[in-house]
């Protein structure tokens, strides 16, 4: 797309926020590429490091090589070690301008809270890698407790408490999201009236089916992506652009409508 018409786009998204009352924000892989986190299915992404199977919860509790090559990514740190970039940033800037509901995001690095958001406003779908849960026990331990024992040496850390396999509060395929945070983000995403995605395909289910309880619920829809979605036809504006670049830009001209 040629900067002209993601001016144009960038001009109407602003429109768009400041005449609305609830606006939510969904977040992907895509806002948090710029941060240094890789996403997974890009060339250089995790799938093409990693066997998508050994992401299974079955695979993890069943192999210990499965096990093995999850916490070594764990340790190389992309995550845990990632700052937030301009997107979310702008999306922080939201949150104290008054113009945000919330942020459902389908990512665990806790990037949006970094740069501002509180908490209680971010939904993570898809868990968090704060801490890390023992299968047996229940016993929680904090990522950085776990990452020093990985990097003294530890390739596969077990419960300190009972022996049990330690595992990331992270969605693994074949586990369920947390329910608590999707009954969260269906109930804000039907009551929005903007609905705004930023760097996701939305093809990973159910996160997907966020933007479309919102447009079905009469929200308008925005898309932020460098690649087209299948909702693309469903949304007033639509993007594609870098997270970062574009979100940077939104909120610079946001902040001068509104005097903020």
């Amino acid at each position: 797309m040629a900067d002209q018409e993601i001016a144009v786009g960038v001009d109407q998204l602003v429109e768009l926020i400041i005449n609305a009352r609830r606006v939510v924000v969904f977040t992907g892989a895509g806002v948090s590429t710029e941060s240094g986190i890789p996403d997974f299915r890009s060339p250089g992404g995790i799938w093409s490091r990693f066997d998508p199977d050994d992401f299974t919860l079955q695979k993890f509790m069943s192999s210990k090589e499965s096990r093995r090559k999850q916490w070594r990514l764990m340790r190389e740190g992309h995550v845990t070690e990632a700052k937030p970039n301009a997107a979310h940033l702008a999306v922080a800037e939201m949150h104290r301008l008054g113009k945000l509901d919330c942020v459902i995001t389908q990512n665990i690095d806790g990037l949006h809270q970094k740069a501002g958001v509180p908490d209680d406003n971010v939904f993570e779908l898809h868990g968090s890698n704060k801490w890390i849960k023992c299968m047996a026990c229940g016993e929680r331990y904090p990522y950085a407790q776990v990452k020093a024992r990985l990097l003294e040496g530890e390739e596969i850390p077990e419960c300190k408490a009972c022996g049990g396999i330690l595992k990331p509060e992270v969605v693994f395929f074949g586990e369920s999201l947390p329910e608590d945070a999707l009954e969260q983000a269906s109930r804000h995403a039907r009551h929005c009236d903007l609905f705004i995605v930023i760097g996701s395909s939305l093809v990973v289910y159910p996160a997907a089916q966020m933007p479309v309880y919102a447009v079905a619920s009469g929200a308008r829809l925005a898309i932020i992506n460098l690649t087209p979605t299948l909702m693309d036809g469903q949304a007033e504006v639509v993007i594609n652009g870098k997270a970062g670049e574009v979100m940077a830009e939104v909120i610079t001209k946001l902040k001068a409508k509104l005097g903020g």
